[in-house]
């Protein structure tokens, strides 16, 4: 019985070794230009009010991660919760891509935000991630997610990190 076992086995192994090798994936390229070129246009629509051009910058299943509310799916809701932070605040934005790196019809983005009112007096700054996908329409945020620097209301502020 010994003898068959170790026979399967040494087949077994023999088949695994033929077997071809799966291709290499293509390496990751920085596409922090193509990234920010979108940013570009996201941070034109912030300024402009219209949270209809930001959502349609999401692909349609995206999802929308926002600090201390729920998470919003889809373009509609993803205008909505837009629609609301700009009429509270009508804020002007600023995205600066600290890296942006993709592989295929995907890429992912770390960056840092500023929020400014209509002063230009900065309120908030933060940082955040976008898992984007490239689509027919060019690359579109898939995930997105954000928190701020600041520290919540009503507590100490954190220490200081290095930035």
């Amino acid at each position: 019985m010994t003898e068959h076992r170790i026979a399967i086995l040494g087949l077994a192994g023999l088949l695994l070794a033929c077997q071809p090798k799966p291709p290499a994936a293509a390496p990751p390229t920085d596409v922090t230009a193509e990234i920010q070129a979108v940013g570009t246009t996201f941070g034109a629509a912030m300024n402009a009010g219209d949270a209809a051009g930001i959502a349609n910058l999401y692909t349609t299943d995206a999802q929308l991660l926002p600090p201390n509310a729920p998470m919003a799916t889809g373009r509609a809701e993803i205008e909505a919760v837009w629609r609301g932070m700009i009429d509270a605040a009508r804020p002007g934005v600023t995205l600066t891509t600290v890296e942006a790196v993709g592989m295929d019809s995907m890429a992912v983005e770390v960056g840092r935000y500023v929020l400014t009112d209509s002063t230009g007096a900065a309120f908030d700054e933060g940082k955040y991630m976008v898992w984007w996908r490239r689509t027919a329409d060019g690359w579109r945020l898939h995930r997105d997610i954000w928190n701020s620097d600041r520290p919540a209301a009503g507590t100490a502020a954190a220490p200081a990190e290095a930035k």
